[in-house]
């Protein structure tokens, strides 16, 4: 997927996971976008495919409806002009910075170019210390990139939030922050290509303005230090500059030759031709050519990177949405045990479910199953026995391990390898009882109790109220009990 399908997809991810009153973003709306998307890929699209294209529908036709959200998200965007830009300025300060002495003599041993040098050495040891770190011992900690990168994009949503924005206010922070994870490593691999290839551009500006100035005006070099001698500076121009002495087969000048055009003595320096040339070639050797090669294997991992910024479907999320169009509709089959749900009980559970398991999911209601009677569930094989099972009970019921737990592994075979999820609806008890929380958790508690040797199946209650659930509260609860981390 690549970095704007992978934007929007996000986008719309932390929409659906956030909004869980679904006002802003209705079923209605993502129901319209997941057929929308259905209907555009065809039949056989890959999972990747058919999220982006779902993203996309989804982003425009939310729009109009929340253009400060929308412009949120264009605006996390990369835009490629940030990367020119920043190379055109590098160059040209290569340009107007490239005075190495004053008037129209040149200072061997005063910047940019050495310092320049001195810096991109630097840089290249860190870089391989950095590697041979990474070799050792991965680290999960978010180094200086990572929390540079991800306070960039939350400093601009602060910004853009101000302008409007009819999401509800945890939906941004969700998109910054899943967007930073995702993004991260890509940016890392931008940064460095732009790092790099911004380092070469401002060796050649440094290059281009000497011998441009060079040709208009004749340059004289020395050299002059506090605490160096000529001995010393012979040593150390010996190192800096052996690159351009072997590139282009010169000759340093000796100790003396050194001495001799020290700034103050007579006759001072000489003219700056050679050492200019020798300059430009040491530049070229240690700061052109690897940074550019360096650049640009940050260009092709960037390239690589942003091609495949999300390709992981796993999450429960997505497996909603893919199971919706590779496999069609999900029928559930809803058995009630001792328990005749109320009209309101069945539209609740109805629309929780819908929630979970995919807006166009199909509930096939069971015959309630009597007390002791844990025979009658043949009559459930009736329905598609690869789709999930609901086992919904009564809190008002008295839990047992021979009668409740007996009727849930009587469920859990008959589903075979599909989900089974326990539900016991909290309605029939708060129209009965009086709102007591403590009683309340006692009876979940009983319920837990007498459950407990199902924990090890994954098969734990999930205690609500179908005639007003709070159905983000519990979509959450009942997801966590299919991804077993319960």
């Amino acid at each position: 997927m690549n970095e704007r399908d992978a934007l929007l997809t996000t986008a719309v991810r932390a929409i659906e996971t956030v909004d869980g009153d679904r006002e802003s973003w209705t079923d209605e709306d993502r129901s319209w976008s997941t057929r929308a998307a259905a209907e555009a890929v065809g039949e056989g699209a890959t999972p990747t495919v058919f999220v982006a294209c779902r993203a996309r529908f989804a982003v425009d036709r939310l729009r109009p409806r929340d253009p400060g959200f929308v412009r949120i998200v264009d605006g996390l965007l990369w835009r490629s002009w940030i990367g020119a830009l920043l190379m055109i300025l590098s160059f040209a300060a290569g340009l107007l910075i490239d005075r190495i002495g004053s008037g129209q003599s040149i200072n061997l041993l005063a910047p940019p170019v050495l310092g320049l040098l001195t810096w991109n050495l630097a840089v290249y040891l860190l870089i391989l210390v950095s590697s041979l770190r990474r070799g050792n011992k991965a680290s999960s900690e978010p180094g200086p990139l990572r929390r540079l990168v991800v306070g960039g994009l939350l400093g601009s949503g602060r910004r853009l939030r101000q302008r409007g924005v009819a999401m509800p206010a945890a939906v941004l922070p969700k998109l910054l922050s899943d967007w930073s994870q995702i993004a991260a490593a890509l940016y890392a691999a931008r940064v460095a290509r732009l790092l790099h290839f911004s380092a070469a551009l401002l060796a050649t500006g440094i290059i281009s303005g000497l011998y441009l100035r060079g040709l208009a005006f004749e340059y004289r070099a020395g050299w002059e230090s506090t605490f160096l001698d000529a001995e010393a500076v012979h040593r150390l121009l010996s190192v800096l500059l052996a690159p351009g002495l072997w590139f282009t087969g010169s000759v340093l000048p000796d100790v003396d030759g050194l001495a001799a055009i020290r700034f103050g003595v007579l006759p001072a320096t000489e003219n700056a031709a050679p050492w200019l040339h020798l300059l430009a070639a040491t530049l070229f050797i240690v700061v052109i050519v690897p940074r550019l090669v360096l650049g640009t294997a940050s260009a092709l991992l960037e390239r690589r990177r942003s091609a495949r910024l999300l390709g992981d479907f796993t999450n429960p999320y997505y497996q909603r949405l893919l199971h919706g169009y590779h496999a069609g509709p999900v029928h559930l089959s809803v058995i009630p045990y001792s328990y005749h749900p109320a009209a309101a009980t069945m539209t609740g559970l109805r629309r929780l479910l819908g929630r979970v398991f995919g807006d166009n999911a199909q509930l096939d209601w069971a015959t309630p199953v009597s007390y002791g009677e844990e025979e009658a569930l043949a009559a459930a094989s009736q329905t598609d026995s690869r789709g999930p099972r609901v086992a919904l009970f009564s809190l008002v019921a008295t839990p047992e391990r021979e009668t409740q737990g007996a009727f849930i592994r009587a469920v859990r075979t008959l589903a075979g390898a599909g989900p089974v999820l326990v539900l016991v609806d909290e309605a029939p008890w708060h129209a009965r009882f009086d709102p007591d929380p403590r009683r309340l958790e006692q009876r979940r508690a009983a319920w837990r109790a007498e459950l407990t040797d199902l924990a090890e199946l994954g098969l734990i209650p999930v205690f609500l109220d179908l005639a007003q659930p709070d159905l983000s509260a519990a979509q959450d609860d009942i997801e966590r009990r299919l991804e077993g981390s319960a």
